[in-house]
């Protein structure tokens, strides 16, 4: 019985001294209180009204959502900039006619992160997404909707795993 009250108890200690180490989103301990996210401008070729800020917009909520960082206008601890650098849609599969059954459009987003008190985690790179359609269908509405919040849920959780939760 007193092996048993040993065990729960180390199992118990465990637990609770490994939470302050790890959260559920995988970043560990962050060494920053405040974060920023300026603009990410449009320099795309082909521009989609609106997006530059429905991204922006999208990099703040996942980073308050995921994390205890405090969102600032500017002097951020850690800080996300970019642009958008290509918007494109293309044919992916072909008919036996040779008309596109298949459309895909592609968002990539240069980003640049900055983390004031450890500059050994700042980067510049690219990230980019995909999304399919049926070439029946046009790219707006719904369908754009659907299209920009799957490509910018996957591009948004890779910033974030890149700059915060190192996987």
């Amino acid at each position: 019985m007193r092996h048993l009250h040993l065990i729960i108890s180390f199992a118990l200690l465990a637990t609770f001294s490994s939470c302050s180490v790890y959260n559920f989103t995988g970043t560990g301990k962050i060494d920053a209180k405040t974060f920023q996210v300026n603009f990410f401008q449009n320099n795309a070729d082909l521009i989609e009204p609106g997006i530059d800020r429905t991204f922006t917009l999208a990099l703040q909520e996942l980073i308050q959502n995921q994390t205890n960082l405090n969102l600032v206008k500017n002097g951020g601890d850690l800080t996300y900039e970019g642009e958008i650098v290509d918007y494109r849609i293309s044919p992916m599969t072909a008919t036996a006619d040779q008309q596109a059954s298949q459309n895909r459009l592609k968002i990539r987003i240069n980003v640049r992160f900055t983390n004031k008190n450890k500059e050994a985690d700042n980067f510049e790179k690219p990230f980019e997404f995909y999304y399919d359609y049926p070439a029946t269908q046009q790219l707006t509405g719904a369908t754009l909707n659907a299209a920009l919040k799957d490509i910018f849920e996957r591009i948004t959780q890779d910033i974030f795993n890149e700059s915060l939760a190192k996987w």
